[in-house]
């Protein structure tokens, strides 16, 4: 009997007798004799071999296989990368893989994986655009560093560009850091100094600070970061560092007032947390205290002092006049009737050392004095006395105030009641009092201008009983007075009579 196989051009075939291997027979015809003969046909455009025993068949059979077969073989710490044509592939560790050799051009190339994960360069650009198993790649930019770790260890920098990297036993992560950026956040600061020294010189600055040192980082010019001492940090090489002694000089100059307070907004943010800045106005004093102990005056201007280790408080004393008010005083008066009186105050401070050490409280001292002062001046009078001369009141509360104070180095300018407020029964009874004194002064003034005016008629009557002609002087007057309001007068008689006899007046 006889057994006919065809194979086709894209096609290989291995023939086996009674499962046997036998040979590999290529594309054309094929005729054996006897039936126990079987091809298995495998399709050439799929250029992996997947041939069962694999591993069997190339122990017993290495010469008749190798010449078809490409075999790739991996142990425990090699992978290997294969190219099929236009299209490659991974071969993971400890596993044996074939692919048809003639059809598509293949090639293999094994990797050992103890003496570097990083895949050479020129497979990476041959690579690329290309997914594969157990390979991982990453691109570095040039504004980056890259920083490999496996199994989440630090290995090594990366310049910026391409790169791929085995995993196929081992994590591997890139994490980048930005070149422009002089203070990223490197990660594990503190290993990376003590466990890697060749990367932290070749690519980083350390700023390490002793307990009595502060540090001004700049780069460009312009303030970064401001570190506080017995602070480790690690900044990207080209910043400039300025290491400041604090153990005895703790003020600012005024050259880095201008640039850590009055510099740009995001500089004064970063010092906020370093310093205790205190700004005293013109016309006032401003004093320091550290650690809850006087240290000096401070005068108009700004002032800034490294805070660590230290508890700062400040205060600006004015030096101007200010006015303080005693409003809503209700007091008896000394014939026991309640009064309600608003005083005010004008004082300077003159000894900012003797008031702020001698008073915890300034303003409530001199608000409680004035307060006592206004009670005692107002108990001691009566309500009439209290109105005929209000000045009394101030010249007391001036004099009490001024004494309590003088100790004090505090000066009182003025001191005033406002007002006195009566209540509404008693501002009813003093109106009806003014309003009767009132009423008879003037009936006085009536009856003494109703006497002159009496005695000024009699005057001029007898005058005119003894002169006529004074008499027809009178008469023309009034005659002339009356002539200024009519048109026209009609006198019948003579004017001897004008006074005695009718007279018709037509107004037209």
């Amino acid at each position: 009997m006889w057994k006919t196989f065809y194979i086709k051009p894209n096609e290989i075939g291995i023939l086996y007798h009674r499962s046997d291997f036998n040979k590999i027979l290529e594309s054309g015809t094929h005729t054996y004799f006897a039936r126990h003969w079987q091809v298995k046909i495998y399709d050439l455009n799929e250029p992996e071999a997947a041939i069962d025993s694999l591993e069997l068949l190339l122990r017993d059979y290495p010469s008749e296989l190798e010449p078809h077969l490409l075999i790739v073989r991996t142990t425990f710490n090699q992978a290997a990368l294969v190219r099929l044509g236009q299209n490659w592939l991974t071969v993971a560790p400890n596993q044996l893989r074939a692919f048809w050799r003639g059809f598509i051009e293949v090639e293999s190339h094994i990797f050992n994986l103890e003496e570097s994960l990083e895949l050479p360069a020129n497979f990476v650009q041959q690579i690329r655009g290309i997914t594969l198993n157990g390979l991982t790649k990453f691109q570095i930019f040039e504004s980056e560093i890259g920083l490999l770790y496996v199994q989440n260890n630090f290995v090594q920098p990366l310049e910026p560009g391409e790169y791929a990297f085995w995993s196929v036993y081992k994590a591997v992560k890139i994490q980048s850091l930005s070149r422009i950026i002089p203070n990223p956040q490197f990660p594990a600061e503190d290993l990376l100094i003590e466990r890697h020294p060749e990367f932290i010189n070749a690519y980083c600055e350390v700023v390490q600070l002793l307990n009595n040192q502060v540090a001004i980082v700049r780069y460009q010019r312009k303030v970064i970061a401001i570190l506080p001492p017995t602070s480790r940090k690690l900044f990207w090489q080209g910043v400039e560092v300025e290491i400041i002694d604090i153990s005895n000089n703790i003020k600012l100059p005024p050259n880095l007032i201008a640039e850590l307070i009055s510099g740009t907004p995001e500089t004064l943010l970063l010092s906020r947390n370093s310093l205790h800045v205190r700004e005293v106005p013109s016309q006032h004093i401003g004093l320091l205290y550290i650690n809850q102990e006087f240290q000096s005056q401070l005068q108009p201007g700004i002032h800034a002092w490294w805070i660590f280790g230290r508890l700062f408080e400040t205060e600006a004393i004015d030096l101007r006049s200010q006015n303080i008010e005693v409003s809503g005083q209700e007091i008896l008066s000394k014939d026991k009737v309640p009064l309600r009186l608003n005083l005010t105050a004008a004082f300077r401070i003159q000894d900012v050392l003797k008031a702020k050490n001698g008073l915890a409280d300034i303003s409530g001292f001199l608000y409680k004095e004035l307060q006592f002062a206004l009670r005692a001046a107002v108990g001691e009078r009566t309500l009439d006395s209290l109105l005929e001369d209000k000045g009394a009141i101030d010249r007391s509360i001036g004099e009490y105030i001024r004494a309590k104070t003088v100790d004090y180095g505090i000066e009182f300018d003025s001191v005033g009641v406002k007002d006195i407020i009566l209540p509404g029964e008693i501002k009813a009874i003093l109106s009806k009092v003014v309003e009767a004194e009132k009423a008879a002064q003037a009936n006085v003034v009536r009856r003494r201008e109703e006497t002159a005016a009496t005695r000024s008629m009699l005057n001029t009557a007898r005058v005119m009983e003894d002169n006529p002609v004074a008499l027809r002087l009178k008469e023309l007057e009034v005659l002339e007075r009356i002539a200024e309001k009519i048109d026209r007068i009609q006198v019948n008689g003579s004017l001897d009579n004008i006074l005695t006899d009718l007279i018709r007046i037509n107004r037209e």
